[in-house]
């Protein structure tokens, strides 16, 4: 079955990719590759000697549904406290997409990402405990990601508006060469608690520049919030 897509409105939009809201499941998104931004066009903008590999090691959605598939195997049910769960692949009439949890807050909402959560509401203390949370979860079991980054987060709210949760919904895989699931559990420690200090740090780099008036890129913020459309 095709699932259509084209004739909505997507919630949200990355580099290369837009997510809409599953038509028939709405706790469920569907990221597809922009139509207008085929694997060509994107392999075009690499430099040498990346742009000599093949078109599929382009492919977002498929990269993402084989990491997401050995993290489940490693790390089993554990892994979803605060990671977004992902379902496989499937057919839309705008290609092939990766089917993933859409996760909302309790009164229906799609969940900002943090940077929008820090930008419309700001370091509460819900929220800073939330990220305590999420970077203790990160270090004691090495999750393997690239740069945690703000946008690549979202936060789950309660029904009275305080912050439940920090999940991973983007970012994931092991960037480098080598492993770190191969090398010394210290040596891995060590590089986790790099990544979530660098995390830290970029949270109050963003107050700053909010704070100083400086308004934020669109880059992480929701279209819509997925009740009416």
């Amino acid at each position: 079955m095709t699932l259509p897509l084209s004739a909505s409105k997507p919630f949200a939009k990355g580099g290369n990719r837009l997510c809409f809201v599953h038509p028939e499941n709405p706790a469920r998104c569907i990221k597809v590759r922009k139509p207008n931004f085929t694997l060509v066009d994107l392999r075009r903008t690499k430099g040498f000697p990346k742009n000599l590999r093949p078109l599929s090691s382009f492919d977002d959605n498929k990269e993402e549904y084989e990491v997401m598939k050995k993290l489940e195997r490693r790390y089993g049910e554990a892994l979803f406290q605060h990671v977004s769960r992902c379902f496989g692949m499937v057919e839309t009439d705008m290609g092939k997409g990766i089917e993933s949890e859409l996760v909302r807050n309790a009164d229906g909402r799609i969940a900002f990402s943090l940077k929008q959560q820090l930008f419309e509401v700001g370091l509460t203390p819900d929220l800073i405990a939330a990220i305590d949370q999420f970077c203790e979860f990160w270090e004691s079991y090495c999750i393997p990601s690239r740069q945690l980054l703000p946008h690549n987060l979202v936060v789950q709210c309660n029904s009275d508006g305080s912050v439940k949760r920090l999940v991973a919904i983007d970012g994931l895989g092991d960037p480098t060469i080598i492993p770190l699931n191969w090398l010394p559990k210290m040596y891995q420690k060590h590089r986790f608690r790099q990544k979530t200090q660098q995390l830290r740090s970029r949270i109050a780099t963003f107050i700053q520049e909010i704070d100083s008036g400086k308004h934020p890129s669109k880059v992480g913020k929701l279209k819509h919030d997925g009740t009416s459309q």
